[in-house]
């Protein structure tokens, strides 16, 4: 990827400020926003030591300087886009082995990259400029952070004749008031993979990544769907991958368009239809397209990966949940996809129907992996007593991350016969 690389370049990775907008009208300048639930839980111990051990501690204050040079709005947003895309740069060099480590956290931690944007965020958040910022704007600011510290927008294939083009996303770590510890395999795949080739069996492969959020509300505002439709219609295969089951991967059949409430990394519950455009045309299911049978037959590495096929459905004419081990019935309403009813289904689920509606069904390999459960070593199970990380947990995020790849190449071979 030194073509995007390049065109980055220093303004990017340097993070410089240059030029301005018009300033925003102070008359409705808004008050600074209290941190979000995620945002708080920054200030502990083991998030306080990930930055450090990383270099990544550094970010949020030198973020935070930028944004007091700044004296118009669209200074500020020019110091958001360069900053969150460099944030994701560097988060993306550091994986791949480029520039300093900046401390002794292993290099295929995902964890910085989180840690690092929560603390930008909260400084958006909490900013209050003398030229005065709206609500809409501190929103717009903040929408910007997100997308660009995401790899949404960075998302750029070459023009190579006879490359083909795979895109992959992953998420970011979750369930953090049980083990704010935790590191999202799926993240740290996405970090390892992005701009990177492999070789399969029919030539060259160009893989882009980007990592999503774990909240609910970023879905129903439609941040997977503004991020992907813009791209399916140019890609030869896409997979989202998640973190799911404990020692195996999962090729996931089909997707339930259903919310289980399980709260996200805002401690927020949503139980309910999954929310898209066009509901009255929305259907209860979708289904991959990847070449799960291949997928399965193949040696990958050192986890089994099974063909999912098991689903929850309120049957056509019942009132009760039954899990049904072969897929859904007929006319069912779905209660779980193969990947559950939280939000690595609904990444599934939205990124298959718009996949579908785009009139790609038959056409684009697509649909979800979710990877093993991500384990700490032996002794290092506790929370409150454990360490950050463990030679045995960074092999198992090594090996998640080189069997992702695998999969990845061989579902690309396979799509295409």
């Amino acid at each position: 990827m030194t073509y995007l690389r390049a065109r980055l370049g220093a303004g990017v990775l340097g993070l410089a400020l240059v030029g301005g907008l018009a300033a925003a009208p102070t008359a409705s300048a808004a008050t600074a926003a209290p941190a979000t639930v995620e945002e708080q839980r920054l200030d502990q111990a083991a998030p306080q030591e990930i930055l450090r051990r990383s270099g990544f501690d550094t970010v949020a204050t030198g973020f935070a300087r930028a944004l007091e040079r700044a004296d118009s709005f669209g200074q500020a947003e020019r110091v958001v886009v360069q900053q969150g895309a460099g944030l994701w740069q560097r988060a993306v060099d550091r994986a791949q082995g480029r520039g300093p480590a900046g401390g002794d956290l292993s290099r295929d931690d995902d964890r910085p990259l989180y840690w690092a944007r929560l603390g930008m965020t909260r400084e958006v958040r909490q900013w209050e400029p003398e030229f005065g910022l709206t609500d809409a704007q501190r929103a717009s600011l903040l929408s910007e952070l997100e997308e660009n510290s995401r790899g949404e927008n960075t998302i750029d294939y070459p023009h190579a004749k006879g490359v083909k083009r795979i895109l992959l996303t992953g998420f970011d770590p979750f369930t953090l008031d049980r083990d704010v510890r935790i590191s999202n395999p799926s993240g740290a795949t996405a970090l390892a993979l992005d701009g990177t080739t492999i070789q399969t069996a029919d030539g060259p492969a160009h893989i882009e990544t980007a990592v999503f959020p774990v909240r609910w509300q970023d879905f129903t505002q439609g941040t997977v769907e503004r991020t992907l439709r813009r791209q399916l219609p140019h890609v030869d295969l896409f997979t989202t991958v998640s973190q799911g089951r404990v020692g195996r991967f999962d090729v996931e059949r089909t997707n339930g368009a259903w919310r289980g409430g399980f709260p996200d990394n805002e401690n927020v519950s949503r139980t309910e239809t999954i929310p898209v455009t066009d509901p009255a045309s929305q259907p209860q299911w979708t289904s991959t397209t990847l070449p799960y049978a291949q997928i399965v037959a193949a040696a990958t590495g050192r986890f089994p990966v099974y063909d999912h096929t098991s689903v929850t459905e309120i049957p056509a004419g019942g009132t009760d949940p039954v899990v049904r081990p072969d897929g859904p019935t007929p006319g069912s309403t779905a209660r779980a996809g193969g990947g559950g009813d939280y939000l690595s289904n609904e990444i599934a689920y939205r990124a298959t129907l718009l996949r579908d509606r785009l009139g790609l069904h038959d056409s684009l390999p697509g649909g979800h992996v979710h990877t093993p459960v991500l384990q700490f070593g032996t002794g290092n199970t506790d929370p409150a007593t454990g360490t950050v990380t463990d030679p045995e947990f960074v092999q198992n995020r090594l090996d998640i991350i080189a069997q992702v790849r695998a999969i990845v190449t061989v579902a690309v071979t396979g799509a295409g016969r």
